[in-house]
């Protein structure tokens, strides 16, 4: 690709999917323009490969529901739901609606005295609230992420184990399926949610979004890498990327973390792919080590809101910052 080429050009040179992202997020086209867009994801590129490893006669990728990881029902639907495949694709919602029923059953007991873990429930939200899948099933799940939270104010999956201690993981798991939720119209107890949400976001605000709440120090230095697809493990970016999606406000304590996203730009203007979560793939939409589409827009999409003024001057010219 020719260094040369303008940073949004080079974005919309990309899969489908990217270009759909990049004229909804950056370009802000109208609706009318992004549906016809939005239909092409499962027609082409990555959307069609990940479709063609359905099998049709249950429903199911990878041979299973949610292992193996990351060809299994649960995280390929995942990935679709990331691409922004439209959500009246028969294929999507059909599967979304096998994944719900193999999920969650007898309101979570999955297992004697073993309710479905909290990660996997909010995904579950997230893929099927994509689908507009309208179940009680919802309701349970929603209960069951209320009951479960920490008095620290966020999640943890572990939290069988008695510890009182989020994790960012969990949390953010969480708070991306209730901005979902919202956004595909469910309201159950969504008052209570959006003050829980409050308090999850000052749990990530309070750590700077990767630091330690009592030594300061990085928590986990994977956390700093730029990896796509995030699968549930927590880094910057996406949580960045999560706060700008829901339009929050700017907030001194996301100071560190941008620094450390300004600085990861390549002197082409281009984010890398820094990291790969290991597990089972249909295939790499990028390799590690390469220009990455997918952060580079994610990025761009941070900056636009919270750095505008080097959003415009990444857009404009590929000059480090």
């Amino acid at each position: 690709m020719n260094d040369n080429q303008s940073l949004i050009d080079w974005l919309l040179s990309g899969d489908i999917s990217i270009r759909y992202h990049v004229k909804r997020d950056l370009l802000n086209f109208p609706e009318k323009k992004l549906t016809s867009l939005q239909t092409q994801i499962s027609l082409n590129g990555w959307g069609r490969r990940f479709l063609s490893k359905r099998n049709p006669k249950n429903g199911l990728w990878g041979g299973g529901v949610y292992l193996p990881k990351w060809t299994s029902t649960h995280y390929t639907l995942l990935d679709l739901k990331n691409l922004g495949i439209s959500q009246s694709n028969n294929e999507y919602v059909e599967s979304s609606g096998v994944l719900l029923d193999r999920l969650w059953f007898n309101k979570g007991e999955v297992a004697k005295k073993r309710i479905q873990d909290i990660c996997v429930s909010a995904m579950l939200l997230s893929i099927c609230g994509h689908a507009k899948i309208r179940s009680p099933k919802f309701d349970e799940i929603i209960d069951y992420l209320i009951d479960k939270r920490r008095s620290d104010g966020g999640w943890n999956c572990s939290w069988w184990k008695g510890s009182e201690k989020s994790s960012l993981h969990s949390t953010l798991t969480i708070l991306e399926s209730l901005r979902d939720l919202e956004a595909n119209g469910y309201s159950y107890r969504l008052n209570e949610l959006k003050i829980l949400r409050d308090d999850a976001h000052e749990l990530l605000l309070k750590r700077k979004l990767f630091r330690s709440l009592t030594t300061e120090e990085v928590i986990d230095k994977k956390m700093l890498m730029l990896s796509y697809p995030s699968r549930w493990r927590y880094d910057i970016l996406r949580s960045l990327d999560y706060f700008q999606s829901i339009d929050a406000p700017y907030d001194d304590r996301m100071q560190d973390a941008i620094e450390i996203l300004l600085k990861k730009r390549k002197p082409n203007g281009r984010w890398p792919v820094q990291h790969k979560h290991a597990g089972l793939v249909h295939f790499d939409m990028e390799q590690t080590g390469e220009d990455s589409r997918w952060n580079t827009l994610r990025a761009l999409r941070v900056l636009m809101k919270y750095r505008k003024e080097y959003f415009e001057q990444a857009v404009a010219n590929v000059e480090p910052l």
